[in-house]
């Protein structure tokens, strides 16, 4: 029961995180697109829009555009698998299992922009790095939650393992 519980707070978190993305997406497309930058914090951050067909930092810009579009659909149905059976197979610890459901959630924002309009909606400038979005926050975001909760069980694993000193 308790196990199922969980599950359904981590679903509900990738779906709330999903949402978020998503309507601050639908915001950036009816507010930016077309208009000049905004400016939010001066020299520091600004709201611009972007349509960004590659993936972060530019890193597929050398692959063809329509092989890099099914490269990117493949990679990021293999990962949103991955991540989910992760969660639901390999059970893995709270913090742990709080980072996969926020790269989830992350790698289902940016996927489902890439299969239904060709490119992901970018908006969020912070002066001297790429133009991102919520859904970039939360792959950030979950990949270091991922390894720290990773650590935090290896840690406590070999701490287990360690002889009693007397």
């Amino acid at each position: 029961m308790a196990r199922r519980v969980s599950l359904m707070i981590l679903i509900l978190l990738v779906l709330g995180l999903v949402g978020c993305d998503h309507a601050t997406k639908a915001a950036a497309v009816t507010q930016l697109a077309g208009n000049h930058a905004v400016e939010v914090i001066p020299g520091v951050l600004d709201l611009t829009y972007a349509e960004n067909t590659d993936m972060a930092f530019g890193g597929l810009r050398w692959i063809p555009a329509g092989a890099r579009r099914i490269f990117l659909l493949a990679t990021g149905f293999g990962l949103v698998a991955a991540f989910g059976f992760i969660l639901v197979r390999r059970r893995p610890h709270a913090l742990e299992a709080f980072g996969y459901a926020t790269a989830l959630a992350g790698g289902l924002g940016n996927h489902g922009d890439r299969l239904f309009r060709g490119y992901v909606v970018d908006f969020i400038h912070l002066h001297h790095w790429p133009v991102f979005n919520v859904a970039d926050v939360c792959l950030l975001a979950g990949a270091a939650l991922i390894l720290l909760g990773s650590w935090r069980a290896a840690k406590a694993q070999s701490a287990r393992a360690a002889p009693l000193r007397s």
